[in-house]
């Protein structure tokens, strides 16, 4: 498959992956991309992931074949809107948003109204790093990526969404909107929550000076995707709200439950909660080939 002209909406990591994939394979003539700070064009350009980068969106739009918004969620629906005079008529518009609901609820009819195609898209894949200087080309290869089609999709664009992801390398999977938010609540939202409160307990300033220096690579390993983009993940903890609250409230249970056991020494209790998890994990990684 290949594109005319590919414009990614928002280089930094996703974004900046995607172009440098499709530059690699040679997916699209053209690749564009849309920055919001003229400071990013440079690095846009000298990262290799687009042919060329602009701060004037509807630049970036015009006669695009295929479109992918990269940006938080809160500025997807107003970039879209900005971006409706220049979408051309019959372009495919998708995004790499974790939460999808609200996404295809906020953005499917106000693109099919233009004569354009919405499907939404979420790449699992990603790291706390962000910016397009932390872009790889590889970032898809073997990830998990969901395609969200709806009863209004267009059947044509749905395919070719579902084909560009696999030329990046990714393995689809077709979900629908509110169970895809479901399942990521647990498997990618609550673990993001539990290492930023966990980053905030241990490392709280009025702790001992000496804490900080205890913790090591197993701190560090679960509290890694702490580090990610706080805008990105306030945008998705709001708009998964409500299946996040239930997760918490799951894991909360979780705990209270391992709290319980640990209060009455009850060692065969202690023992079996440490290698569930440890079995369960094990078989995961021992099946999953997603990358690392």
């Amino acid at each position: 498959m290949r594109f005319q002209k590919i414009t990614i909406i928002g280089v930094g990591l996703l974004g900046g992956s995607i172009g440098l994939a499709v530059r690699r394979r040679r997916l699209a003539r053209e690749v564009a991309g849309f920055v919001r700070r003229a400071a990013s064009l440079k690095d846009c350009e000298k990262a290799g992931a687009v042919d060329f980068a602009t701060t004037d969106l509807l630049a970036a739009v015009s006669n695009a074949d295929l479109v992918i918004l990269c940006t938080p969620l809160s500025q997807m629906r107003p970039r879209v809107l900005e971006m409706l005079p220049e979408l051309k008529r019959g372009a495919i518009v998708t995004d790499v948003g974790s939460v999808k609901t609200s996404v295809v609820c906020e953005l499917e009819s106000l693109i099919q109204k233009s004569g354009a195609h919405f499907v939404g898209s979420h790449p699992m894949a990603g790291a706390e790093k962000t910016g397009v200087g932390a872009a790889r080309e590889n970032l898809f290869e073997n990830a998990i990526c969901v395609v969200t089609p709806t009863n209004k999709s267009n059947a044509a664009a749905f395919r070719k969404v579902e084909a560009f992801w696999k030329s990046l390398g990714a393995r689809t999977l077709r979900l629908a909107p509110e169970q895809h938010d479901a399942l990521v609540s647990r498997s990618s939202h609550l673990p993001h929550i539990v290492a930023a409160a966990l980053a905030n307990l241990v490392l709280d300033p009025a702790r001992s000076e000496f804490q900080s220096a205890l913790c090591a690579n197993g701190f560090r390993d679960t509290t890694r995707i702490a580090s990610g983009s706080s805008e990105m993940w306030r945008d998705i903890a709001l708009a998964n709200r409500k299946n996040l609250a239930k997760s918490l409230a799951a894991f909360i249970s979780e705990l209270q439950k391992f709290q319980r056991i640990l209060k009455k020494s009850d060692t065969k209790a202690v023992s079996n909660f440490l290698e569930t998890a440890k079995v369960r994990r094990d078989n995961w990684c021992a099946s999953s080939t997603s990358p690392e």
